[in-house]
């Protein structure tokens, strides 16, 4: 099942209105700079997972906002992630687990509203909902797994992007991330395979720092 495209209108005005919610509930909570950033690192990996889980996009999204007001709850409380207890990759695939059996219970006490939103939303992998209610957490950590490192090289491109200048950036993604040919890169940009080269290297590196500390921060 593919991912609905980050791009479109209807997932920018989803992603507006959960991040919207969000903020609004943690208003009176201190640091939100901390907690935007856990969101901006996280909500992708949470939202893939849970929709390959079987849930729609609306369902979806709020695992994400519920998941991360949990765990900012959590931390309110004083009841914060202990390493000593386990990694972090796995307590947060606890924390969006439990939601997404939430999700699951709440169809369960409805069954004709998923229904009937099926039918006029988007089609649902029927196989994957059932390999989730018969073996839900063999299937969740296996998703967890596929989706981690690809949610953490997309956040290092992120921040990447940030640091470099908008021509190196757009080389860097058509040669690397499209995989176009280097004199492909150098003929639809107007840049020199020097400049090409060059982006490649710096961008890469880059990159690799940025993959590294995430990793490092997630240890």
């Amino acid at each position: 099942m593919s991912l609905p495209r980050e791009d479109t209108p209807e997932m920018k005005a989803t992603f507006a209105r959960t991040r919207l919610s969000l903020i609004e509930r943690l208003a009176d909570w201190e640091d939100q700079r901390t907690w935007d950033e856990f969101y901006q690192t996280y909500w992708r990996l949470i939202f893939s997972v849970s929709l390959k889980s079987g849930l729609s996009s609306e369902e979806a999204m709020d695992v994400v906002q519920e998941t991360v007001l949990a765990i900012a709850k959590q931390w309110k409380d004083g009841q914060r992630y202990d390493p000593a207890k386990g990694s972090f990759k796995t307590w947060l695939m606890n924390m969006t687990r439990w939601r997404i059996a939430d999700q699951y219970r709440r169809q369960a006490r409805n069954p004709a509203k998923p229904a009937a939103r099926r039918a006029v939303e988007e089609p649902r992998d029927t196989a994957t909902m059932d390999r989730f209610a018969d073996d839900g957490p063999n299937v969740l950590e296996r998703l967890w797994d596929a989706e981690w490192a690809s949610n953490l090289a997309t956040v290092a491109l992120d921040r990447v992007k940030a640091k470099v200048s908008p021509q190196q950036y757009q080389i860097f993604d058509a040669y690397v991330v499209k995989g176009w040919e280097p004199g492909r890169v150098r003929r639809e940009l107007g840049v020199s395979m020097a400049q090409v080269y060059l982006a490649k290297h710096r961008v890469g590196s880059l990159m690799r720092r940025e993959v590294e500390a995430l990793q490092k921060d997630l240890a």
